[in-house]
């Protein structure tokens, strides 16, 4: 994104409002129970599982919560929930992708539609989107963690690509398939990290102007509070003033 990522941009929303708590704790469940069951019950033995505990973890989910979820795994009665990614675009020409864990594909995928088709978007073919956006790997750390040049030295050392600081917290990107062992150099530095994952990093991002900012916020909104999507990613730029004007 050009040396420039904040949180707001790659929608890490899930967790900022604590009246979203338990609806963070359902999709930290359900990526749990997925990848107890594809895997390993052992978070030891399945790197998967091992991710999303330290996420749950990073967002103070309670250790019984976690327990539940994986032990939902192993019964015979749970749900078998198919990922599925949906591609699109918003006010402003936005790109949005959007990934989701359902047991009804032809449900999630209509409410997806009505999202966009609702707040001037449309959907679009996978790869339409996609394509405007690098699939690698984010760490993620508390500011407090470290300073920025002590963890961009740590970033470098660990085999990672780049290392933005802000205010909001330290934000590590490395190759997809290097997240395991980046992921593990830096715990034995800082401690775990808040989350350690693959998420869709945009290229370029797009300023959002005018009437088009009060319009794409209700787009995310309204796709980040559907049960079955868990992560939203845009390739989005809004400034502090058009924000105040959109809410005023």
């Amino acid at each position: 994104m050009a040396g420039h990522s904040k949180f707001k941009n790659i929608m890490h929303r899930k967790g900022a409002q604590d009246k979203k708590r338990a609806k963070v704790f359902s999709r930290l469940s359900k990526e749990i129970t997925v990848a107890a069951k594809m895997g390993a019950p052992d978070p030891d033995q399945n790197p998967r599982l091992r991710l999303a505990i330290q996420e749950a973890r990073g967002h103070n989910m309670p250790k019984d919560n976690i327990e539940r979820a994986i032990k939902k795994s192993q019964g015979g009665d749970g749900e078998n929930y198919e990922a599925m990614r949906y591609e699109g675009f918003g006010p402003a020409g936005i790109g949005i992708i959007v990934e989701a864990l359902t047991d009804n594909k032809n449900r999630t995928a209509g409410d997806v539609r009505a999202c966009f088709t609702k707040y001037g978007g449309n959907m679009g073919e996978t790869g339409s989107v996609s394509f405007m956006f690098d699939h690698v790997g984010c760490v993620t750390y508390p500011a407090d963690v470290a300073d920025a040049d002590t963890m961009l030295e740590a970033a470098i050392d660990a085999g990672a690509d780049d290392c933005v600081s802000s205010d909001d917290g330290h934000e590590l990107y490395c190759d997809s398939s290097s997240l395991h062992e980046v992921n593990t150099a830096l715990s034995s530095k800082f401690g775990d990290a808040l989350s350690a994952k693959l998420i869709w990093k945009p290229q370029n991002n797009i300023e959002v102007t005018g009437e088009s900012v009060a319009t794409l916020m209700k787009l995310l909104d309204a796709l980040d509070d559907n049960d079955d999507v868990q992560n939203v990613y845009a390739n989005f730029d809004i400034s502090e003033d058009e924000m105040e004007k959109a809410m005023a």
